[in-house]
């Protein structure tokens, strides 16, 4: 496996607090990555770490095969935080090409790769205007290019879509997609699951300073699975139809069924169980606990959780 950041054991402490408390991951080149937790889980230091903004007390941090080096890595490296950072004054175009040549790119390279990217996001009218008169999902656009204009190959984007309409967050969506495909890496940090269950390979899950989940999302949402089913007929479900050991309705209605299979028996069990009974099957699915579902579980259920309610109470 081909890893572009590998994290070991990292650690931060402020004020004898432990606000990254022994975390390790990896994280596969080309792959969109979610890190995931509520607030105050550690996740901003986390990141700071990760372009070096903070240095661990603790612990490793590779990069492209190598020990991260802040002085030298952060060219490659594309945040966009979940603060606005960004000159009020300044002309946008201005401030995109001085933005871009921090990174690295000669005047040329800036002012080409701003246009490319002015055009793709429907952004070709700005180039005069001041940030200061752009509105909250116009700013999240321009910082969202002046983060990827200098083709970093990690990509973190904290809280990417804040402020966008549906129009655009699709728009930045397809755009991270891309991205990906060509070969950047992308973490994706965001208190939005079902933005993640969309476009993220990989999630980990901190809270309180802990790693409390790590994996594949369709990975995740199947090992969190309840043997719940739908099941819908052509004909009206009557009482007589779930009086079965198979499984418990969980919800009913005149021609559908929400039920917890019994862990002993097979789908098929249950199909033929219903075919027996003369009903007509039109539709079959298991339903799969959303990453909301398994977040707020996790969460409200971790050890350090119950205790700090325990505390209040």
């Amino acid at each position: 496996m081909d890893n572009i950041l590998e994290v070991s054991n990292l650690k931060k402490y402020f004020s004898g607090q432990k606000a990254v408390d022994d975390i390790s991951f990896n994280i596969e080149r080309g792959s969109i990555f979610g890190l995931l937790g509520p607030n105050g889980a550690g996740k901003t230091t986390l990141i700071r770490m990760i372009t070096g903004i903070f240095y661990p007390d603790e612990g490793r941090i590779m990069f492209s095969g190598k020990r991260f080096d802040p002085e030298m890595d952060t060219a490659s490296i594309g945040y966009m935080p979940e603060e606005r950072g960004l000159y009020k004054k300044m002309k946008i175009g201005e401030q995109a090409v001085y933005l871009a040549q921090l990174k690295g790119l000669s005047h040329a390279q800036a002012v080409a790769s701003i246009k490319d990217w002015f055009v793709r996001l429907e952004m070709e009218s700005w180039w005069n205007k001041k940030v200061e008169d752009l509105s909250k999902g116009m700013s999240q656009k321009l910082q969202f290019v002046t983060t990827v204009l200098h083709k970093p190959k990690l990509i973190i984007l904290d809280e990417p879509f804040s402020g966008l309409d549906p129009v655009n967050a699709n728009l930045i969506k397809e755009e991270i997609n891309r991205l990906s495909d060509e070969g950047s890496t992308i973490i994706f940090s965001t208190h939005r699951m079902e933005q993640v269950e969309e476009i993220c390979d990989h999630i980990i899950l901190v809270n309180k300073g802990q790693k409390i989940l790590d994996g594949s999302v369709a990975g995740i949402k199947n090992e969190y699975k309840e043997n719940l089913y739908s099941v819908s007929f052509t004909e009206k479900v009557l009482p007589e139809h779930t009086a079965i050991h198979l499984f418990d309705v969980v919800d009913k209605g005149d021609h559908e069924l929400v039920l917890k299979k019994n862990a002993d028996f097979s789908t098929n069990d249950v199909l033929q169980y219903f075919m027996h009974k003369g009903l007509t099957v039109q539709g079959f699915h298991e339903i799969l606990p959303s990453l909301n579902d398994i977040f707020i579980r996790l969460v409200e259920g971790t050890p350090r959780a119950r205790q700090f309610d325990k505390n209040l109470n």
